[in-house]
């Protein structure tokens, strides 16, 4: 019990408010100091680890064609999962993300096979359509006040139901019968293939477009004044807009930016199956999210971005990789992923508290 404090009036004085501050690094015990090493570079050690464990035991797993392979399967996923790290650097998530992919891998198709037109056109749509879903989930979260993950879980239930309208449910592919009897008269251009087949000297090109929207991603949040603002506003939104902030603006601006990366993770993904395949993307929310979480954890960062991301997807890529030339089964998949998963929210959320201390505020 604490007493009240008077002032010469005999009024009740306020009390002092208390500040949760981190003890500084001199009042650290070693066990603190073990866990602030762990959470920093434990997740970079697991990857090392893994990867020169499977390079071990699996003489195939290091060659320059696996890694090559294994950085192509990742491309998607990372691209899908630095899009997802914009919303979450605002402090949501898009939930569409993985319809949004679906719905790029349709309208391209459709786009080519059923409008003979080539892949430039194609790429175009797709972003147009991108950018344009983007737009309406701003529209529901800033201006209609609905939650983000409300808001884009109906989108996701949306996207998945209006894709497959206007082709009967069916996937798109060259040759097909249109519901006139007619036969679609276009097909994937082979420039559009490249997209996913290309190379530019040995390396993919689906792991240089990674690299480079990975970099950009990088120099956007951390080195632009839009970026750093995107994280106040995830930070505090109600202390960025008192500090003049157009919270609205840059949260809207996130669900834009997640949407764009969406229309180019399923660009490469239709170049890479030829098809406008209904279910693809099916899987791509539940990744994206993994790997983005999981780059919160790398060097302790706690925080969404760019490089943990990359990061991130590599590990799964590396994990899938490895399983997969042992000759594990594909239903093992999903369990790694979720233990790949659970491992990160350890280093992030567990492992990463330390003690604090209180002081009166000023």
């Amino acid at each position: 019990m604490t007493q009240a404090v008077t002032n010469k009036t005999g009024q009740q004085a306020p009390q002092p408010k208390l500040i949760k501050q981190a003890a500084p690094a001199s009042e650290l015990t070693p066990l603190m100091r073990v866990q602030d090493a762990v959470v920093k570079y434990g997740f970079v050690a697991v990857t090392v680890l893994l990867f020169v464990y499977f390079a071990a035991t699996e003489p195939a797993f290091a060659t320059s064609d696996s890694l090559f392979a294994m950085l192509k399967y990742a491309s998607v996923t990372a691209i899908l999962g630095l899009g997802m790290t914009f919303s979450m650097v605002v402090g949501g998530m898009d939930m569409s993300i993985g319809s949004q992919a679906g719905l790029a891998v349709q309208m391209a198709a459709m786009t080519m096979v059923f409008y003979n037109m080539n892949g430039t056109t194609a790429g175009l749509v797709v972003v147009g359509v991108g950018i344009l879903v983007g737009l309406v989930n701003a529209f529901l979260i800033v201006y209609c006040k609905i939650p983000d993950l409300l808001a884009t879980l109906a989108m996701m239930f949306v996207i998945q139901g209006v894709k497959l309208i206007p082709v009967d449910g069916q996937s798109v592919s060259a040759g097909m019968v249109l519901r006139d009897g007619s036969v679609a008269p276009g097909k994937f251009t082979s420039t559009f293939l490249l997209l996913d087949r290309g190379t530019l000297g040995p390396v993919p090109l689906p792991v240089v477009i990674m690299l480079v929207l990975a970099l950009v991603s990088w120099f956007f949040l951390s080195r632009t004044k839009w970026g750093r603002l995107m994280y106040a506003v995830g930070a505090n939104p109600e202390a960025a807009r008192l500090s003049g902030v157009r919270v609205g603006f840059y949260r809207g601006l996130a669900y834009v930016l997640t949407s764009t990366f969406a229309s180019v993770g399923g660009l490469i993904l239709v170049s890479r199956i030829g098809q406008g395949d209904v279910n693809a993307g099916s899987s791509s929310l539940l990744e994206a999210v993994a790997v983005a979480l999981v780059g919160t954890s790398v060097l302790g960062a706690g925080k969404a971005n760019a490089w943990g991301t990359l990061l991130g997807a590599l590990l799964v890529g590396i994990v899938l990789t490895g399983l997969t030339m042992k000759g594990f089964q594909y239903y093992y998949q999903d369990t790694a992923k979720g233990l790949v998963l659970l491992v990160a929210l350890v280093f992030s959320y567990t492992m990463s508290r330390k003690k604090v201390r209180y002081t009166p505020a000023t």
